[in-house]
């Protein structure tokens, strides 16, 4: 990738014409359903353990600093809502976003740049088959379908790690932990993360198809495409989650 101001500006506006070619191409027909299933599958059956394992430190450090903060304020009744509200709110959404783009996002942007260098990607366009409607869209889909679905995996386990480091570690109350939940969060906040987690999944997955699809030089322009893929990706989304998170507090009242 071009470092130069100009390269830059010109890889950016492709990633933007890709992703609204995605957009295009969505309601074609024939959907691509056993290509759907199968990268779901594969998306899924990568990232489910890691991100079951990552949530549960992601929970239990929440839980210890919130825990912590709420005993100096003598707020100790609020440790399980605050905890609830960081879990749901950002731990989770961020969580499964980076683990969609670093292992889910990684294979997509592997496969895909494997297809371009051995000239597969040419061979369908020649044939008149469209790889954005054959390739990319069920692969956005898929991620899409699984990072929904991992939040709320991650949010479960976080939740579940956090009750348990406040209560068992903290000395915690467990009733008034569990009766806190609704003190502060709202169902919104679940509905957020989701959506928080369904733009996450299309965002990795269509950096990841276009640094596949762009992919020259052999294998090692293969590597370097799942690096660049990566780094952009996490850009994209800290970008995407500090923007979403601060129209969510505009458009959403909160309560007190």
């Amino acid at each position: 990738m071009s470092l130069s101001p100009p390269g830059a500006l010109r890889h950016s506006g492709h990633l933007f014409a890709m992703a609204l070619d995605v957009v295009r191409t969505l309601p074609r027909r024939p959907f691509q359903t056993r290509e759907f299933i199968q990268q779901a599958w594969f998306v899924a059956s990568v990232t489910i353990l890691p991100t079951a394992l990552v949530s549960i430190p992601f929970g239990a450090v929440i839980a210890l600093q919130i825990g912590s903060l709420t005993r100096q304020l003598g707020a100790q009744s609020f440790a399980g809502a605050a905890s609830v509200l960081a879990v749901l709110r950002e731990a989770s959404p961020i969580v499964t976003a980076l683990l969609i783009a670093g292992a889910g996002g990684t294979a997509i942007c592997a496969d895909l740049g494997a297809r371009k260098i051995r000239d597969e990607i040419d061979a369908m366009q020649v044939l008149g088959i469209d790889p954005i409607h054959r390739l990319v869209v069920p692969r956005v889909l898929a991620s899409m379908l699984v990072a929904v679905l991992l939040n709320g995996l991650v949010s479960v386990v976080g939740v579940a790690g956090g009750y348990f480091f406040n209560v068992v570690l903290q000395n915690g109350t467990p009733g008034a932990y569990l009766a806190s939940f609704t003190t502060l969060a709202q169902l919104s906040d679940l509905w957020a993360a989701e959506i928080k987690a369904l733009v996450f999944g299309a965002i990795s997955a269509i950096v990841a198809s276009y640094k596949g699809l762009t992919a020259k030089g052999g294998p090692k322009g293969v590597g370097d495409a799942v690096n660049q893929s990566v780094v952009i990706t996490f850009m994209l989304l800290f970008v995407t989650n500090f923007v979403m998170t601060a129209v969510y507090f505009q458009v959403v009242p909160q309560r007190g």
